[in-house]
């Protein structure tokens, strides 16, 4: 499939997750129309932007922008709704998409994880603890991070704390439905499909594509709001001049990101171009082989 549409989704798993969960919608850019962009700007050209990827920020909206309400309950739906009915589409998700096989039932595959969070009674920070007491009865850590997550270097595990909310709804609410809907291709659990697919959806994290930019990856999230702070200022304008590198984005879009205390914004542009290079560039046949990736999950970053 040529894709026509790159997204990258900024996700949350709060109450109140349409205000805090971001789209961007971009387009891959022409072969010819990177060269019109290398000759307007030579040190860009000399980086490769063939070979990297470029792309083109279209859109750039808040879920609660799109679906007109903030709480978890109706947002997740009008997200699932929106990866479902697009077409010819690749989706970069800020979520994980598994647990490591280590808190699992043995020969659990990712359709069992499925099923497990479906069937989960308790919430999302429940089904955390959960993990962490299966992981005290290996003897070891407490927190164990799947393949991908040390790899890509994920700066916490998929059951940490701060992360287990995204990790339930985002399997639960988002994944689940979209694992039964025809046209749909959750990598790297789907690869028979692809050949069929019409939207195919990855597991980014705008951290870890950050780190392996080598850009600043710390201090420019400032959730609280209100002006950003110098040095959060500073930071984001450091990250905005190595995105400008993969991304064109006009100067309404780039207000839009400086505007958004959370970082939100900016993440989602980055889980877009950093799913887009990954999956351009990964050895697909080796994803699809790995006994632990298919089914604890990847990293395109």
């Amino acid at each position: 499939m040529t894709f026509r549409s790159i997204y990258g989704v900024d996700f949350s798993g709060a109450k109140q997750a349409g205000r805090t969960i971001w789209i961007a919608r971009c387009e891959p850019v022409s072969a010819a129309a990177q060269r019109r962009v290398g000759a307007a700007n030579p040190p860009l050209f000399s980086a490769g932007l063939q070979h990297r990827g470029f792309l083109r920020l279209r859109e750039l909206n808040s879920l609660e922008e799109l679906c007109g309400a903030p709480d978890r309950e109706r947002a997740l739906p009008h997200l699932v709704d929106l990866i479902a009915t697009s077409d010819r589409a690749l989706w970069g998700m800020d979520f994980p998409f598994g647990l490591p096989i280590e808190v699992l039932d043995d020969g659990s595959a990712w359709s069992d994880q499925l099923q497990l969070v479906r069937l989960w009674n308790d919430d999302a920070y429940d089904l955390g603890l959960s993990c962490v007491e299966r992981a005290k009865l290996l003897g070891g850590k407490m927190h164990i991070r799947r393949a991908t997550d040390s790899e890509a270097k994920a700066p916490f595990d998929c059951y940490h704390y701060r992360i287990i909310y995204q990790t339930f709804h985002g399997m639960r609410d988002v994944l689940a439905p979209l694992a039964r809907r025809r046209g749909t291709a959750i990598l790297p659990f789907h690869y028979r499909r692809l050949a069929a697919a019409r939207r195919v959806i990855l597991e980014s994290c705008p951290s870890s594509t950050l780190k392996r930019w080598r850009a600043p990856h710390q201090n420019y999230k400032q959730p609280a709001g209100g002006p950003l702070t110098k040095i959060r200022r500073r930071t984001r304008r450091a990250i905005l001049s190595v995105l400008s590198r993969h991304v064109e984005m006009s100067d309404a879009h780039r207000r839009v990101i400086m505007r958004n205390g959370g970082g939100d914004a900016l993440d989602a542009v980055i889980a877009a171009a950093g799913a887009w290079e990954a999956y351009r560039s990964a050895d697909h046949a080796a994803i699809a082989r790995h006994p632990r990736y298919r089914r604890e999950g990847y990293l395109y970053s």
